[in-house]
Formats: C-alpha cells, sequence, structure tokens
C-alpha cells in the first residue's frame, strides 16, 4: 500500500479490524520510510453474475427479475413469498458455487424448474409452458406423462 504521506509502497499494519458496516476491514497503517500513520479499507472484491441470453446477448443476474417469473408461475397456489424466497437464494447459491462468471439463460430456467418442481407441480407446469415454449398440446401431456411417471415411482 502506497504511503499518502511519502509515496513509499512498503508499509507495515498496526491493527485490523471490521468496519461499521461489517463489509469491510479497516487497517490501520504505519510508513516503514517516513513512519507516518494512515487509514486503509479492504473489500471483498465482487465480480458480477452474467447472464448469457438465447440471442446471445449478456446481461447481469437480476435475483429480483427470477424472483417474479416464479411468483407468476405460482399465482393462486398454495406457494409462500418465502418459499420462493428460499428457492431464488437455492439457485443463486448455486449459480455462485459454480464459479463459472457467465451462465446461460437455459441452465437458469432448468434450475428453476427443478426448485418449483419441489416446491408446487402445477406451477411447475405453468413455469414449463412458458419456459420450453409448448408448441402444441401434445408436448404438454408429454411433459405431464413424465411428471406423473416421476411421482409414481417416488
Amino acid at each position: 500500500m502506497r504511503c499518502p504521506y511519502c509515496g513509499e509502497i512498503e508499509s507495515k499494519v498496526i491493527d485490523s479490524r471490521p468496519a461499521d458496516d461489517g463489509e469491510r476491514i479497516r487497517r490501520r497503517r504505519e510508513c516503514l520510510s517516513c513512519s507516518k500513520r494512515f487509514t486503509t479499507y479492504e473489500i471483498v472484491e465482487t465480480v458480477p453474475l452474467m447472464v448469457i441470453k438465447k440471442d446471445k446477448s449478456r446481461e447481469a443476474f437480476n435475483r429480483q427479475k427470477l424472483l417474479n417469473g416464479l411468483m407468476r408461475a405460482c399465482e393462486k397456489r398454495p406457494v409462500t413469498y418465502k418459499m420462493l424466497e428460499t428457492a431464488v437464494d437455492n439457485i443463486e447459491q448455486e449459480l455462485l458455487n459454480s464459479y463459472d462468471r457467465e451462465v446461460t439463460s437455459i441452465h437458469i430456467g432448468e434450475l428453476a424448474m427443478q426448485e418449483l418442481k419441489r416446491i408446487d407441480e402445477v406451477a411447475y407446469v405453468r413455469f414449463a409452458s412458458v419456459y420450453r415454449q409448448f408448441s402444441d398440446i401434445n408436448t404438454f401431456m408429454d411433459e405431464l406423462k413424465d411428471l406423473l411417471n416421476k411421482r409414481s415411482q417416488k
């Protein structure tokens, strides 16, 4: 860390403690050249999660956008807001744990469908019908048959 008084690069840390918000660390330093003291703050560098959309454009991951999509699928269903927030938390955590800073919207949609299948099957079918863009009733019926088969295997 460069000394603000003499420009020397070498300094030593005298004291280190969390800053007021708990998101930063406050460090008191002493320059090894001029012996003057100064304060620095250290924060965690976050790299935004980017979503690659179907048209190959990119945008920052928007947690609220995902939550809104899940809420639309769960309208008039016995699904609490807390359940949806937990689902979004699970999806976001899985994305962040993958260490990929770019993820496809298709992958996010698949994760959302997994969460909805666990929460409410009707909401899952609603979401899948929009997400997979069912072209006709047969595709819709195939999805329902798969769901029923998996349910009977449990």
